[in-house]
């Protein structure tokens, strides 16, 4: 058996406010239990919550709740954007491992990895992918480039700076194409407005995501077909679980089929309520088998490690594109990864307890 050890779970947002006044994310760290998504209300007049922050905060206690369930001790601690409190509290308490929940800094995701770099440079064993791997899969371009290298194809790309017209584009990018925040996660900046079909739409998209995320544009082809999440788990070897599959046949004719920020975020809504996720989903043998070669060379080259997600596009004849490496993935009972460890025979507690294996395993030798 394996013995117990002191988790710390680190994560950081910004004090919340709800509906009821109370601060649920407190500058300790310390996390009411009763805090929802639907008592969340707008901090200030610059709009809404980032729902995908607040899902971390959907994570924390079913998280706690599954490590403790496999005998572990486990704190939460909320860094809340203050670094040089994260390395006192790490040196204070020096965990047995980190579990790292820890997706930006500030409204900076790139920072992502530099706190997985703190881990690094202090010697304390986390969870999950190490901030090279971190940062790369954050930059979808570099991402792309990557997986192209090695042969595993992956959606014809550009990256604009500065707002395209006819002669930028060049003819290299064929309509329709969707539109994405360069360096963004979770859906943010995708709605149904994405995907475009002319030159003219494309420069007033670009022009969307420079002045609401003050960063380049990412604009690939449009892959219509299946969408297709394989979650891996483990190291030496790692395992790739069920895939799951994103169901679209729920959206009203018109919808576009894609994953949307309203339809991993925002509950009721028809885009959350229409797309449904499926595992495992129903391939050809022949076909899964490709799929799994695929994701697991992804995984490898990438260098996730411990558990990850790569998304897949599959169109009606059979051909597959990576869309996204997603390495430290959300863990929430409902979304994907949690499916396929339900679709494994596992319950979600071992899957949890799992990663907690692979991570102390990795770095015994430390």
């Amino acid at each position: 058996m394996q013995k117990r050890v002191r988790v710390v779970i680190v994560f950081n947002e910004p004090t919340i406010k709800t509906t009821d006044g109370i601060k649920y994310v407190t500058e300790s760290g310390l996390l009411k239990e009763n805090m929802t998504r639907e008592n969340v209300v707008t901090l200030s007049s610059e709009g809404t919550i980032d729902l995908s922050e607040v899902g971390v905060l959907d994570e924390l206690l079913v998280v706690q709740s599954a490590i403790q369930s496999q005998g572990h001790s486990a704190l939460l601690f909320n860094m809340n954007g203050d670094t040089q409190r994260l390395i006192h509290f790490l040196d204070e308490e020096r965990p047995d491992l980190v579990f790292n929940l820890c997706e930006s800094v500030g409204k900076y995701s790139i920072h992502e990895m530099h706190v997985a770099a703190i881990y690094e440079l202090m010697g304390i064993p986390y969870t999950g992918a190490g901030p090279l791997t971190l940062g790369s899969c954050l930059n979808k371009a570099r991402t792309k480039e990557i997986l192209s290298y090695h042969g595993i194809p992956t959606p014809r790309f550009r990256i604009f700076s500065s707002l395209p017209d006819n002669q930028s584009i060049n003819g290299d990018i064929r309509f329709p194409v969707i539109v994405k925040p360069a360096h963004e996660d979770a859906s943010t900046g995708i709605d149904n407005d994405s995907i475009v079909m002319s030159v003219e739409s494309l420069i007033k998209r670009v022009r969307m995501i420079f002045q609401k995320y003050e960063q380049s544009a990412i604009v690939e082809e449009y892959i219509e077909g299946r969408e297709l999440n394989v979650a891996i788990i483990g190291n030496a070897p790692p395992q790739v679980l069920p895939i799951s599959e994103i169901d679209f046949s729920g959206l009203p004719q018109g919808y576009p089929h894609i994953v949307t920020y309203s339809a991993k975020w925002h509950e009721g809504t028809v885009e959350y309520i229409g797309t449904k996720g499926v595992c495992p989903a129903v391939l050809p043998v022949s076909i899964e088998n490709k799929i799994k070669d695929i994701a697991l060379r992804g995984y490898t080259i990438l260098g996730c490690r411990d558990y990850a997600r790569v998304d897949i596009r599959m169109t009606a004849d059979w051909n597959l594109y990576v869309l996204e490496v997603n390495p430290n993935p959300d863990l929430s009972p409902d979304a994907g990864f949690a499916r396929s460890i339900r679709g494994a025979g596992m319950c979600y507690e071992e899957g949890i307890g799992r990663i907690i294996t692979y991570a102390l395993e990795r770095t015994s030798s430390l």
